[in-house]
């Protein structure tokens, strides 16, 4: 890359997001962000076209092109026990379902990715065409899990989760959800314990996070990888566009509905199924309410209280 470096500003979105999420922490990573991806757009050799705005939720997102005049994406994210190995599974899936790792930096939390249409996403089509679609990517992206890796595992991923609605229980935004989340943390406890399979898991499998491509229809993009059983990864899935199903007459039949249609697609438990996507509604619900979406907060629980 010739020239003067360029310069970098984290979008707003970005900001809001990592503070509200990460407080100090994510004060201090952003304050060096620029830098830091500076610095690959020097190491890597790469021109900066456009800077996403919004772009991720924890991550500075740059459209790029590498020195043969190739598109490239620049992903610079903040390092977080959920983010960590998106490029072990990435290099495992080694394009197969998935976005086409180029090059990586995992301490730094930067990945060089091929380019995807972003503008496409998968929630772009219809909900029966795109929940047929996810189907159908998550079955190639259900594999065994690298040999030796150390992704962490189901049960790491739920005390993770659990220690983190503890610490958001006694929010006074939280009490109407406290039966909920009860609820929702002792289910957790009995899948954990009972779970008979083990696959590489996405992690956040939802229409958002499959784009369109130019090598395959859809790919996957920004996993949040774990080793598990499939009901989790597609509890997310079940979750998706929740306002459509929460709002349709008869909601909770429009769950159920849902609920067994997917779990009949991928061959999944319902029962198991059902219990994942309360334990994760709850999750997602206290996310928001910390974040300051509480719209999204109470569509979540109510989403819950229909299972």
């Amino acid at each position: 890359m010739s020239g003067p470096a360029p310069h970098l500003t984290a979008p707003a979105w970005l900001t809001t997001t990592v503070t509200a999420a990460h407080g100090e922490e994510g004060r201090q990573w952003l304050a060096t962000l620029p830098t830091r991806a500076a610095a690959h757009l020097a190491r890597w050799n790469l021109t900066l076209e456009r800077i996403l705005d919004p772009g991720g939720s924890l991550s500075l997102i740059a459209y790029v092109h590498r020195d043969d005049l190739s598109p490239a994406v620049l992903k610079t994210g903040l390092v977080t026990p959920e983010t960590a190995h998106e490029h072990t599974a990435l290099t495992h899936w080694a394009g197969r379902g998935a976005v086409l790792l180029l090059a990586a930096d995992p301490p730094e939390g930067t990945l060089l990715l091929e380019r995807l249409h972003g503008e496409i996403p998968l929630r772009s089509l219809a909900e029966p065409k795109a929940m047929l679609e996810a189907t159908s990517l998550l079955h190639r992206l259900w594999v065994d899990p690298p040999a030796g890796s150390a992704l962490p595992t189901l049960a790491d991923r739920v005390a993770d989760t659990a220690a983190r609605l503890a610490e958001h229980r006694a929010a006074p935004a939280a009490a109407a959800a406290e039966p909920l989340l009860d609820e929702a943390l002792a289910t957790a406890e009995d899948l954990t314990g009972s779970t008979t399979e083990t696959f590489l898991l996405h992690g956040d499998f939802r229409h958002g996070n499959v784009l369109a491509a130019d090598r395959a229809p859809w790919l996957a993009i920004d996993p949040r990888p774990l080793t598990g059983e499939r009901a989790y990864d597609l509890a997310r899935l079940v979750l998706d566009r929740a306002d459509t199903v929460v709002g349709s007459p008869g909601a909770p039949a429009a769950v159920r509905r849902r609920l067994h249609q997917l779990a009949e697609a991928l061959d999944v438990d319902r029962d198991r199924l059902r219990g994942w996507t309360l334990f994760r509604a709850v999750d997602l619900a206290l996310r928001d309410l910390t974040t300051g979406r509480r719209e999204d907060a109470e569509l979540h629980l109510e989403f819950a209280g229909n299972l």
